[in-house]
């Protein structure tokens, strides 16, 4: 049964991140919405708050990974059983599946009133900013998403976790004593520093999911779901998530 609320979590956590995250791309981008064009600054901001009420919701009960690759690299670096990660991706993987259809849902009529396929598309996943070098996109996922786990991972060292005295005060304060915050503003450094190149998709249920949603859900005029690029944001983050936990294992 605890298993079975761990999973529950990171479905809960998972599809709440992209209901507020690609809804604030829906926001920002189709036609009629009140925030059309509002712009980079904002879409990070919503993506980082995004993750932020998805760990306010799972965090206690699951530890919020709402990532493939932040439960792989927990798993490399001992921080979580190996055999809770197949049930923790799948939970992960349906909830940003939901959360995609819940957007589309929402903003149904701005759809509808949106004629260019690649911003329909863009609501859902990411696709790079300059065609044709997926190599290189490659890479910039792998790096952005080896700065989220590694950082995650450092959050819970004891240096950043409040320490008590024997009467219970505080001996030192660290950033873990913040809990979502530090990572909310991690998702919006990464966001507005790295994101440029290919959208900082991070995190395959972040992208692989919507992207089947796109798929799936009936929308007139849309485009392919970029399958051709799909790759690139799934095997970028684990990549990166493996490379992080190596570091953290090297260094501490």
């Amino acid at each position: 049964m605890e298993m079975f609320n761990q999973y529950l979590f990171e479905f809960l956590g998972t599809m709440v991140l992209i209901l507020l995250g690609d809804g604030v791309c829906a926001a920002t981008g189709l036609n009629r919405s009140k925030a059309q064009g509002a712009g980079w600054i904002v879409i990070t901001m919503g993506w980082g708050f995004a993750v932020m009420v998805g760990v306010f919701i799972a965090g206690s009960v699951s530890g919020a990974h709402l990532n493939p690759a932040v439960s792989i690299g927990c798993a490399i670096a001992g921080t979580m059983a190996w055999s809770a990660v197949p049930g923790y991706i799948i939970a992960q993987m349906l909830g940003g599946f939901m959360g995609a259809v819940l957007v589309w849902l929402f903003y149904k009529d701005h759809y509808d009133a949106t004629e260019d396929p690649d911003t329909k598309l863009g609501t859902f996943c990411t696709m790079p900013a300059i065609e044709g070098h997926k190599l290189r996109n490659f890479f910039c996922e792998t790096v952005g998403t080896w700065l989220l786990v590694f950082v995650i991972l450092v959050f819970g060292l004891d240096a950043n976790i409040p320490t008590l005295d024997a009467e219970g005060a505080h001996l030192h304060i660290g950033m873990g004593e913040l809990g979502a915050i530090p990572v909310t503003c991690l998702i919006m450094a990464i966001g507005m520093s790295l994101g440029g190149a290919t959208g900082y998709a991070i995190n395959p249920a972040r992208d692989l999911a919507p992207r089947i949603a796109h798929a799936i859900l009936p929308m007139k005029g849309k485009r392919d779901s970029g399958w051709a690029y799909s790759w690139v944001p799934v095997a970028g983050p684990i990549a990166g998530g493996v490379l992080a936990a190596l570091t953290y294992l090297l260094l501490f």
